[in-house]
């Protein structure tokens, strides 16, 4: 029985059940996703990301709660998807999202998911996407993404969020890790958290000072294995500059600015054109990631395992180099 009707109806339990199935990546998840698809769009996703130790996960605990609870206007249904590192001996995820998020676990406007990494590289699991297409169908107004904290290879994000957030930290040994890890390539906001160590003003020193000499004019994502750049329209005053923000998440110091920012962000990329660019790169990264699973499914299914074993045996023999190896499993020829 197909869980969509429910899910659009708001029942939290077969929203739950589905997003297992999208995890686990099984046919009924597909297959709903796949009905589901028409009705996503409206959610604005917010990438959360940075080093492990900056404090994203007391972050996004403070943003959730602040969308929920805000100064003025309308309260927001917010959709948490917090990708935690994978146990090396279960696979499953460490949950230590959920424990720092427990204030918000009794409140119906808000739903939150943590799913394990699985080994995937660039911070984000690979059904984040699709979980985030879910919440979105769900009819939750913001969707908050918070990566596992790879350190420097997890620029995924920029490609699923509308913003992203990268999150730095004083005291952590090296004022420019984000620089480092190309981080600053992908902010839409920068968050110097516990503003309150000492430190602070280096580091947000530091951050303001590399933005000045490598000014964003681009974004840059991958595409059909190439770096494709999303280039803004107009003139230079046009441009967005990431602001650099102090928060203190333990105390929800700073967050109404960052919400502030973020609004200005989205109202700003709608204006200039750059949201619809936005989104066809990642409907396009999302693409090719499908079509890259489906060529390989198919390829494997066509070659024998015989044939397979007998080529990485002539490259342990070190008789085939890896490059021959897959030109001859390719062209479909048996190994000699």
């Amino acid at each position: 029985m197909s869980l969509v009707p429910a899910v659009l109806a708001g029942s939290r339990l077969s929203l739950s059940r589905l997003l297992t199935q999208i995890e686990n990546d099984t046919p009924e998840g597909q297959a709903a996703l796949s009905e589901l698809f028409a009705h996503t769009g409206g959610a604005w996703l917010v990438g959360v990301t940075g080093a492990p130790g900056t404090g994203k996960s007391s972050l996004v605990n403070q943003i959730a709660y602040h969308y929920r609870n805000p100064q003025d206007g309308e309260a927001k249904t917010v959709g948490v998807v917090a990708v935690d590192p994978s146990s090396p001996f279960t696979g499953g995820a460490v949950l230590g999202d959920r424990i720092r998020m427990g204030a918000l676990s009794g409140d119906e406007g808000v739903f939150i998911r943590s799913m394990a990494s699985r080994g995937s590289l660039g911070g984000l699991a690979k059904a984040t996407s699709g979980m985030a297409q879910a919440l979105d169908a769900a009819g939750f107004d913001i969707i908050l993404i918070e990566t596992v904290g790879a350190g420097q290879a997890e620029v995924d994000i920029a490609k699923l969020a509308h913003t992203t957030i990268v999150v730095e930290a004083p005291g952590l040994g090296d004022d420019v890790q984000a620089i480092k890890a190309g981080l600053l390539e992908i902010a839409d906001i920068l968050v110097v958290n516990k503003a309150d160590r000492p430190g602070v003003e280096n580091t947000e020193r530091a951050l303001k000072n590399m933005l000045q000499l490598a000014h964003p004019v681009k974004r840059v994502f991958r595409h059909h294995g190439q770096a494709m750049t999303v280039e803004a329209e107009g003139e230079e005053e046009a441009l967005w500059i990431p602001p650099v923000l102090r928060t203190v998440a333990t105390e929800g110091s700073g967050v109404p600015e960052l919400l502030e920012a973020i609004a200005r962000h989205r109202a700003h990329i709608d204006e200039t054109g750059d949201l619809e660019r936005r989104v066809r790169a990642r409907l396009e990264s999302e693409l090719e990631l499908r079509l890259q699973d489906a060529v390989m499914a198919r390829w494997r299914a066509a070659v024998s395992e015989r044939d397979y074993e007998k080529v990485v045996e002539q490259l342990l023999a070190r008789e085939l180099s890896p490059s021959q190896a897959a030109a001859r499993l390719l062209n479909g020829k048996s190994p000699k």
